[in-house]
């Protein structure tokens, strides 16, 4: 394929087109972006997004963005809102009404209703002096000079300068909100970012008679008995007061048969130095993996206020649950 292809030229030309109209954005938005954003920050109802036809498309990903980080939010279509579905619509809502011409039937057969129910109304249109742009409480400029199609007619400059108001006003009332990664991954539980940012160690570590545990005056034997038994390569060792005194690995197995010692008659803490590394339950689990990477380990004691292991986590478990 040549660079004067004209598949690769025509898409050339669209990119370009809908650039220039992004571009343009920069000096339309103004004061009025701040008071659309100030409305919906003091709306104790939702946002809700109007739209129809390709706008339609674009107001439900508007709305889906918005609510996905920390504005609530819904998209009614404009066709359905004459129809009954004006009704979601309550007095203490804001409403994003998207509509290029802004002389839409559907928006100029509601625009009444929405002054009834006396509700702000911001226009994301092409045209102020349009019905919707002349009877909205705040006109966000969407307007552009040309449309990508060479027909003039499919949506196509437009449909992208108003998604990426909708961008503009998420990302703004996110900041303003102070929306964190967390609040974040709570609207986002069933993916891999909820997973990275609402899992704790507590939610994926083994418990009760499956951690592999030993007393501090085992023999050798007994504690590779447990490793055995439990199958982690791993075991934790507690001291007379039930807390933690140190991990022994395979690692140590090893060393141990390197030195040629008595495993029935050699005390693990002969052998096992105080420490190991150890969490709280409520660490995140993307942070054990961190750990596990950075000390080159593959399990992690658990432990609670007073040193005492309440659980164990594998890499394996971190891995299994898309962590990892």
């Amino acid at each position: 394929m040549t660079m004067d292809n004209p598949y690769l030229q025509s898409a050339k030309r669209v990119i370009e087109l809908e650039l220039q109209a992004i571009t343009q954005l920069l000096t339309q938005l103004g004061d009025a972006f701040n008071q659309a954003c100030a409305t919906i920050l003091g709306c104790t109802g939702r946002t809700v997004v109007i739209g129809i036809g390709k706008s339609s498309h674009i107001g439900n990903k508007i709305a889906a963005s918005l609510a996905s980080t920390g504005t609530p939010a819904f998209f009614v279509h404009a066709g359905e809102a004459c129809h009954g579905d004006l009704g979601m619509i309550m007095p203490n809502d804001v409403v994003i009404a998207i509509s290029n011409s802004g002389e839409t039937t559907e928006f100029i057969t509601l625009l009444p209703q929405l002054k009834w129910l006396k509700v702000p109304v911001i226009a994301l249109c092409g045209k102020r002096d349009s019905s919707l742009g002349a009877a909205a409480d705040i006109y966000l400029d969407a307007s552009v000079a040309i449309e990508a199609c060479p027909l003039g007619l499919a949506p196509t400059s437009s449909t992208t300068v108003a998604l990426v108001i909708g961008d503009a006003l998420a990302v703004a009332l996110l900041e303003a909100r102070g929306f964190t990664p967390i609040d974040f991954a709570r609207t986002h539980p069933g993916g891999n970012i909820g997973k990275r940012l609402l899992l704790t160690v507590q939610d994926l570590m083994l418990t009760g008679p499956q951690i592999p545990i030993v007393p501090m005056d085992a023999s050798l034997k007994e504690t590779i008995a447990e490793v055995n038994r439990k199958g982690l390569g791993v075991t934790l060792i507690v001291d007379t007061e039930q807390q933690l005194f140190g991990v022994f690995t395979d690692g140590d197995l090893r060393r141990a048969i390197e030195q040629q010692l008595d495993l029935t008659t050699t005390c693990i803490s002969q052998f096992i130095s105080r420490g190991g590394k150890k969490i709280a339950a409520t660490t995140l689990a993307t942070e054990a993996v961190c750990l596990m990477e950075q000390f080159n380990i593959t399990s992690l004691a658990i432990v609670d206020a007073q040193e005492r292991p309440m659980g164990i986590i594998h890499l394996h478990h971190l891995i299994k649950a898309g962590v990892a």
